[in-house]
């Protein structure tokens, strides 16, 4: 896709600049600054490595876990067992299992480019709903999945992390609601030891608000809000052009928003705007306890074909 946006300033988003697109990666891009991946970021980030220990930065998945209004998790093992057995000697048998879920957008799990977009005219006309690249709804959508900017894009992410703990600087657990301004994370990297010249493209930028804490022990209103990055946070942290923006709650965005007309502006921001990956409902607080910034980050997406996001376990090594 070439051109720009079809609304006026009047009715834009405040969360994209006037020329939102084409992608700096090419109007044909599906990947954004995942194509900053690469060899030279898994040499900086194995660079980092002093001990080797791997700490996961993701939640387990099972039918307690928080569930989005309308989302759901169900394992099932049919038999008992499955099959089998098979073979007059060896007696083989074997369980399967069979499990309903959304694929990316539920526990720990990664957006993919095509997960979010905003509707620019008729919401009845799919080519006036855009995605990153400005790409229309009308050219990606099927019910089989997505056929542009589906996780299959997403490369495997081995690169340097670096984790902002706003909930150690405020010595608390952030508040549901509860925005992160620029000032908080410039304070982090300074109480870090670390300036915004450790910030080079193609790393990973994980933010730590507390709300991972509440995972398990307030399931049933993990949804209801949480604390979390504003849109001038999100701003501010683009131009360092990391791969992927992660965060300890469910949406990296602050919820409820600052602006009730705005929702999700850095959603919009990152994964519209810049083509940054974002990845939620991460667990932090074993790497925060550790005391370590820096680490080498990794996550494979799980390739599913057409797939708005990607569940699995991240890691952390240091």
């Amino acid at each position: 896709m070439t051109g720009n946006p079809s609304d006026g300033p009047a009715d834009s988003s405040p969360a994209l600049g006037a020329h939102w697109y084409p992608s700096r990666w090419g109007a044909d891009d599906q990947r954004g600054n995942g194509n900053l991946q690469g060899a030279h970021k898994v040499m900086e980030a194995l660079a980092l490595v002093r001990t080797g220990e791997i700490v996961s930065l993701g939640h387990r998945y099972d039918a307690q876990i928080p569930l989005a209004p309308g989302r759901i998790f169900g394992l099932r093992m049919p038999g008992g067992p499955t099959g089998g057995p098979h073979g007059a000697r060896s007696r083989t048998v074997w369980n399967d299992e069979f499990l309903t879920t959304e694929i990316g957008q539920i526990g720990t799990h990664m957006d993919a480019l095509g997960h979010l977009g905003r509707q620019v005219g008729d919401a009845s006309d799919h080519g006036n709903i855009l995605f990153y690249n400005g790409t229309p709804l009308s050219e990606i959508w099927s019910p089989y999945g997505l056929r542009r900017l589906g996780i299959e894009n997403a490369p495997i992410f081995f690169t340097r992390g670096i984790l902002f703990d706003v909930q150690a600087l405020k010595q608390r657990v952030l508040d549901p609601g509860e925005e992160i301004t620029v000032a908080d994370l410039k304070a982090c990297l300074q109480r870090q030891g670390l300036s915004e010249a450790a910030l080079t493209p193609g790393d990973a930028i994980l933010v730590r608000t507390g709300h991972g804490s509440r995972f398990r022990t307030e399931a049933a209103t993990f949804y209801d809000g949480a604390p979390g990055l504003g849109l001038a946070a999100a701003e501010w942290l683009a131009p360092f052009q990391p791969s992927l923006v992660g965060a300890d709650n469910f949406a990296v965005d602050v919820v409820p928003p600052v602006d009730p007309d705005v929702f999700h502006p850095c959603h919009q921001h990152l994964i519209m705007q810049h083509g940054i990956h974002l990845h939620e409902g991460l667990a932090l607080d074993a790497i925060a306890a550790t005391g370590v910034s820096e680490f080498a980050y990794v996550f494979a997406p799980v390739p599913i074909v057409g797939a708005t996001g990607s569940p699995g376990t991240p890691f952390a090594i240091i």
